[in-house]
């Protein structure tokens, strides 16, 4: 009788092309119900030829070479104890839990991750969740590759193990001794070694997250930020920063040791400043995890001399996304935690930089840089430099449904305060020289009166419900002016404007 296994459906380019795009690949989840379901005499026969058949009907278009690659591949039949029990996979790096079963590690710490405690194939329960190598059937597996490499089978790579928590305390005194007694060089080495740990795995990140490790590199940050400025210095506080990014976000407690330092908020602006490209770029998420976290007073931060100066750099020159987005967000806390320091940063030139942003940047982006700029037109002198912008009022009406819901509202509340009639302390903000009326008129021609209404009827927050209720007061009483109304935005409404 043929076996299962000897069925190699569609293995003939003519075959593959007649039926490519007319049959959709069936799911894989459904490919194992199916295999439960039938009382088959070899579960992991007909698995194995599903397969088979899943990834020749999903395949796009090869070239010969490749073809002849993937059939070869295909008709190696992988031993059923080489594979992993949850994925059904070839194991590549394979360990034993307690239950005396196999699985392949990145498996069976998804499984523990969550929260189940018992064995996937026994159902007995964990009596640890201490999962060792199985370095005999690993060894097996990647002869099993070699033997098999004409088929087009690559050898696994000898996996690394994991970093265990004797090795992390050990380190972790490492640096704390050293940095007590201002070795620059034992504390390099002993940070690096960090670093390295926490580039291998997630596992590796979880573990140093979880041993305080973020604590003791901002301890040692503190005291050698008190230290003078040679070059051996600032390396080390560089080292630092780079590992404590590696390990975002920071606890409370580190982050409030770094920000309680006026010293660390220095050092912090110097790597700004003048470190490399990456230095830059770890200074920058700190800041921001400080912020974030609440670990420092954003007033504080604020007041740090250079920091805003720095961190609008960043926006005006950014050296990547994500230290601009970085950046951004820091900028947002600063700006909304004083009207001075908001004022200061509008004197950066900031303002247009986020209009430009707005322009062709991706959404989430856009999002923080709606952010920013709302918090500075909370200032004179911010509503000033956006209403003299040609393309402020444009940029956002297009913006409103463009983004995201959260960025709706950031739409909002600009448009909001650039057209309100604002009295007393402030002063008329974005009033002077007719700007309040020229944004109203703007905002008019480019459709914001029908956009607010379409935004009433599909349901916002209250806050942006109130604001966007006081705007269309605001925008009829100049209706009666030209208006050029983009339609397409309007598509879907239900009832008619009136």
């Amino acid at each position: 009788m043929k076996s299962f296994d000897s069925v190699k459906p569609f293995q003939t380019s003519s075959h593959r092309s007649l039926f490519e795009g007319f049959i959709p690949s069936p799911p894989r989840s459904t490919l194992i119900r199916l295999a439960h379901s039938l009382p088959f005499p070899s579960l992991n026969l007909l698995l194995a030829s599903a397969a088979k058949l899943s990834l020749v009907m999903a395949s796009p278009r090869r070239s010969r070479e490749s073809n002849l690659k993937t059939n070869l591949a295909l008709d190696v039949a992988i031993p059923t104890h080489f594979r992993c029990p949850i994925s059904l996979d070839l194991m590549r790096d394979p360990v034993t839990a307690s239950t005396g079963i196999s699985y392949d590690r990145q498996s069976i710490e998804t499984w523990q991750e969550l929260g189940n405690t018992s064995c996937p194939v026994t159902g007995q329960q964990l009596q640890h969740q201490d999962l060792i190598p199985n370095h005999s059937i690993r060894k097996m597996i990647q002869d099993w590759c070699v033997a098999h490499r004409p088929y087009g089978i690559e050898r696994i790579p000898t996996p690394t193990a994991p970093v265990n928590r004797a090795e992390v305390m050990g380190v972790l005194s490492e640096i704390a001794t050293a940095s007590r007694r201002g070795d620059v060089a034992a504390c390099t080495r002993s940070v690096a070694k960090v670093t390295n740990w926490a580039k291998e795995s997630e596992r590796n990140r979880r573990r140093l997250a979880s041993d305080g490790t973020s604590r003791v590199l901002a301890a040692t940050f503190v005291a050698f930020a008190r230290a003078s400025s040679d070059v051996a210095v600032v390396r080390i506080l560089e080292e630092v920063l780079a590992a404590m990014a590696m390990l975002l976000p920071l606890d409370g407690e580190a982050a409030a040791c770094i920000g309680s330092s006026p010293e660390s908020l220095n050092r912090l602006v110097s790597v700004l400043r003048c470190g490399d490209v990456a230095a830059r770029l770890h200074a920058a998420l700190t800041v921001k995890e400080l912020l974030a976290s609440g670990g420092a007073r954003a007033d504080a931060i604020a007041a740090t001399k250079g920091m805003g100066e720095a961190l609008v750099k960043l926006v005006k020159r950014p050296i990547s996304s994500r230290a601009m987005k970085a950046s951004l967000v820091s900028i947002f806390y600063m700006v909304n935690s004083d009207e001075k320091t908001a004022t200061r940063i509008v004197d950066l030139g900031l303002v247009p930089v986020l209009v430009e942003i707005l322009v062709d940047h991706e959404k989430s982006l856009c999002e923080k840089a709606l952010a920013v700029l709302d918090g500075l037109l909370s200032c004179q002198r911010g509503r000033e430099n956006a209403c003299g912008h040609a393309l402020t009022v444009p940029v956002l009406a297009k913006k409103m449904f463009r983004v995201s819901d959260m960025a709706t509202e950031f739409v909002v509340s600009a448009l909001w305060k650039l057209c309100k009639d604002h009295k007393g302390g402030g002063g008329g903000g974005g009033d002077r020289g007719g700007g309040r009326e020229r944004c109203l008129l703007e905002a008019l021609q480019v459709g914001t009166f029908h956009k607010l209404l379409l935004l009433l009827q599909v349901g916002c927050g209250e806050a942006t419900k109130e604001r966007a209720t006081d705007l269309l007061k605001l925008l009829n009483g100049y209706r009666g002016r030209h208006q050029c109304i983009d339609t397409m935005d309007f598509m879907g409404l239900e009832r008619p404007f009136e």
